[in-house]
């Protein structure tokens, strides 16, 4: 027997002691172990349909063969063929699919993300490339009718941004972009560079699942908050007025500084979101890294100092390094065509969770 199908039978016993529990007045009464319980229910509740759905065409399978062994009518036996020409591809359709329901979800998946890009090695060059970045990750937004927002920028005198933080909102925007973060690289011959040379420069991307004020709890006495007048590029004044605002949250020396609105107020609301998003990270980075080695998924999606890809624009080349993949279509997926990255990579990804599972 496969050893998923043991996993899944498991899941209909969970299934079957959540039903009873939840008509317990014990736990009614209880209402946030009630909400608990009805929350779990309700995720198990596609799985077990799914393996019920699996049970009964592999039943159908079994007298359709046994009919098959014993039958010498041939109407009968045309029957029991056409049973089995039905039920034997859903029941593959299913084989490939339970497994991967049975990878455990993503608690961040469906929420709205944070995106930092940051300029590294290269000079002007790699800030020009971050600018790129942003317009990638914009344009696949908008592809996937999800809303983007700035939440503060450094812009690049030459283009692009030192630094640029935005906010992209969208069910399940965590879920595809989380295998962004790390070190990007590109190699081009910038527009500067008379003799043609190729150059090579890098920019950091790290995506962050949105915060809830109810995920991560902020005491206000651990934040020290500063404002002061906003700049801009080459330090000319944007604003007349202290809108500008650094906020330090002390226990952990974490910094988010927000400029990019004219009101005080919205400055101090978006480094506030940000900061939460960081937070998050930082905790679940240190959980993460207790977690036995041989626990973690071979793809990454937090490490930022890890090398993920690069765009080589002379041969028109993208090539994802963790899954070594290469696609030629680099205009196209700069222009935000990330999708068949992002399904590889997920495959990936899940092909690693299923050794877990198996």
């Amino acid at each position: 027997m496969k050893n998923w199908i043991d996993k899944l039978e498991g899941v209909v016993k969970r299934y079957k002691e959540i039903e009873k529990l939840l008509s317990d007045p014990e736990v009614i009464n209880d209402q946030e172990k009630f909400q608990k319980l009805s929350m779990e229910y309700a995720d198990l509740r596609d799985i077990v349909g799914k393996y019920k759905e699996y049970k009964e065409l592999e039943e159908n399978v079994e007298e359709a063969e046994e009919v098959l062994e014993i039958a010498d009518d041939e109407e009968m036996i045309e029957l029991a063929k056409m049973q089995l020409d039905e039920a034997q591809p859903k029941m593959e359709k299913l084989e490939e699919k339970l497994p991967l329901m049975l990878i455990p979800k993503d608690p961040n998946d469906d929420k709205n993300v944070i995106v930092e890009i940051r300029g590294g090695a290269g000079g002007d060059e790699a800030n020009i490339f971050a600018g790129d970045l942003y317009r990638m990750y914009s344009r696949y937004a908008e592809r996937a009718g999800w809303k983007t927002e700035v939440m503060s920028s450094s812009p690049s005198e030459m283009g692009g941004y030192k630094e640029i933080v935005f906010m992209i909102e969208g069910k399940g925007a965590y879920s595809r972009l989380k295998y962004e973060s790390g070190v990007h690289r590109v190699q081009r011959v910038p527009n500067t560079e008379s003799s043609g040379r190729i150059h090579t420069s890098t920019s950091t991307v790290a995506v962050l699942p949105e915060a809830e004020e109810v995920d991560i709890e902020i005491n206000a006495n651990d934040l020290k908050i500063d404002t002061y007048r906003s700049s801009g590029p080459g330090g000319q004044s944007v604003n007349t007025t202290d809108s500008a605002v650094r906020i330090t949250h002390l226990p952990t020396g974490l910094v988010v500084s927000c400029q990019d609105e004219k009101s005080q107020h919205k400055n101090r609301d978006k480094a506030m979101r940000i900061l939460r998003a960081r937070l998050q990270e930082k905790i679940e980075a240190e959980q993460q890294a207790e977690v036995a080695e041989a626990r973690k998924s071979q793809v990454g999606t937090g490490d930022r100092s890890e090398r993920i890809r690069t765009y080589n624009f002379p041969q028109g080349r993208v090539t994802d390094h963790r899954i070594n993949l290469t696609m030629h279509q680099l205009d196209a997926i700069l222009d935000g065509d990330l999708n068949e990255v992002i399904e590889a990579l997920t495959t990936a990804d899940q092909i690693e969770k299923l050794k877990l599972v198996d």
